[in-house]
């Protein structure tokens, strides 16, 4: 039996158009395959709007929450309304988006009850849950109005999480059990499962949310469990890029890409991808496509396992936010990454991912990876925390606080091109580097650079890839 899940992004459900688009698509498709499960996000924008509902109860503005509420059913109800659905269909659909409202204004009643803050994590992912939910019920519906068997499915029936709210990791057992009894049967009966990305739950049942882009998360954990033959992502764009299109126009599609070159585009900055998605497909060697919605039939991306021996070469460039700490005096790295990891885990839910440290008679300095998975919200607070740190512990802090970028020139085998290597190095003549590193994959080359010099960096490393790739 083979078996495909393909994951759909907010950009490609938000309008009756990407709606359309993706009835085609999961229609042809389910005469393909065997088996196929759709996984879906909140429509575009969404996620942010229930963020800032939950914020707004944690201050306990009921109007502001309330108007949003108003806002997303308005909405919903919008494009339900453009949809090709019968009456009897219409009028169960919308009912189920009231019922979702309504249990996202119960939980930002909950928040506003000032709650603990175990209490106040687990009643804001209930609230931000409900985007995938409201998709899920609208395509489920669409599907199933035109032959196919769409039903919506709750992740949190299938995905068993820690209870890291916002940032949480599936315990992959208890999943693998969870989609043996609930979502096999359903594909055995030939229904397609809608089932809500991003979403996830504790062994108790409580809510919990994988951080941003966690729907990709969640298609990848799916597809390595089930075990599926292929998953495929549909976005916007004709796939992987050598760089942000929105940031250069001559970035060009990747025809293919290995697992440890798409974890490395995706830790360092490229937000097609969950950084977390790759290491569960790549220990079941299930290939990832990354396909345009306006262009089914294109290749698009193709992450697989590597050539047997494939040249060196270089295949795109990302920036990242970091965080830089430097010390004029030598002192504990360990104390430090230690004091920074706690304010990192206790902010905003995440492990300290250390990308850079170095130690000198003359200094030390350590930079911290910050995930785009966050958000600008995120890393402000994270700012704040740090400098009341400092200032509560100066005899431990006694470090220079700096947000740096990150420019990472991804590709094979850079550990056995050092010409190659210093040609990067060479076309960055001009930029002041901080630091730098080759990860441990060999598909990484990192230097850490100033906020202000990082354009002029992506360009001139893009430049050279361009040059390389035409020769």
């Amino acid at each position: 039996m083979r078996s495909l899940v393909m994951k759909f992004g907010g950009n490609a459900l938000g309008t009756v158009a990407a709606l359309t688009r993706l009835l085609g698509i999961v229609t042809r498709e389910a005469q393909r395959w065997d088996r196929v499960v759709v996984v879906v996000s909140a429509l575009d924008g969404v996620t942010d709007r229930l963020l800032e509902a939950a914020q707004l109860a944690q201050v306990d503005n009921p109007r502001g929450y309330r108007r949003i509420a108003a806002n997303l059913r308005s909405r919903h109800f919008a494009l339900v309304d453009e949809l090709p659905l019968d009456a009897p269909a219409r009028t169960a659909l919308g009912a189920d988006i009231d019922q979702l409202l309504s249990q996202m204004l119960d939980a930002c009643r909950a928040i506003a009850k000032d709650l603990n803050d175990e209490l106040l994590s687990s009643a804001s992912d209930e609230v931000v849950a409900v985007g995938e939910q409201l998709s899920a019920q609208i395509i489920a519906a669409l599907l199933l109005q035109h032959g196919l068997r769409g039903a919506a499915v709750d992740s949190r029936s299938l995905i068993i999480t820690d209870a890291v709210h916002g940032n949480a990791n599936p315990d992959l057992d208890q999943t693998a059990q969870r989609m043996q009894d609930r979502l096999l049967p359903m594909l055995e009966r030939d229904i397609v499962p809608v089932v809500t990305g991003y979403i996830g739950a504790t062994i108790d049942g409580e809510t919990t949310t994988l951080g941003r882009g966690g729907t990709d998360y969640t298609a990848s954990v799916i597809s390595a469990l089930l075990p599926a033959d292929a998953l495929w992502i549909w976005t916007n764009v004709a796939g992987m890029m050598s760089a942000d299109p929105r940031e250069l126009r001559d970035a060009r599609v990747i025809a293919k890409l290995s697992y440890d070159e798409a974890a490395d585009l995706a830790y360092f900055g490229a937000k097609l991808l969950h950084a977390r998605m790759i290491a569960p497909l790549a220990e079941r060697q299930v290939p990832l496509r990354i396909k345009s919605i306006f262009a089914p039939d294109a290749a698009g991306t193709l992450v697989a396992a590597p050539e047997k021996s494939p040249e060196a070469q270089l295949k795109a460039v990302t920036k990242v936010l970091g965080l830089s700490l430097r010390r004029r005096a030598s002192g504990s790295l360990a104390g430090v990454n230690r004091l920074v990891g706690n304010t990192l885990f206790k902010t905003l839910g995440m492990r300290s991912e250390v990308m850079i440290a170095s130690q000198s008679s003359g200094g030390s300095f350590l930079c911290l990876v910050i995930p785009t998975s966050i958000g600008i919200d995120s890393v402000d607070r994270l700012q704040r925390a740090l400098q009341a740190k400092m200032s509560e512990y100066p005899e431990k802090m006694p470090w220079e606080m700096e947000m740096v970028s990150l420019v990472t020139a991804i590709g094979s085998r850079l550990h056995s091109a050092p010409q190659l290597v210093g040609q990067v190095l060479g076309a960055l003549a001009g930029v002041e580097i901080l630091a730098l590193s080759l990860g441990a994959s060999h598909c990484s080359l990192s230097v850490v650079v100033r906020q202000a010099d990082a354009r002029q960096a992506v360009d001139k490393i893009h430049a050279l890839l361009l040059q390389k790739r035409l020769k």
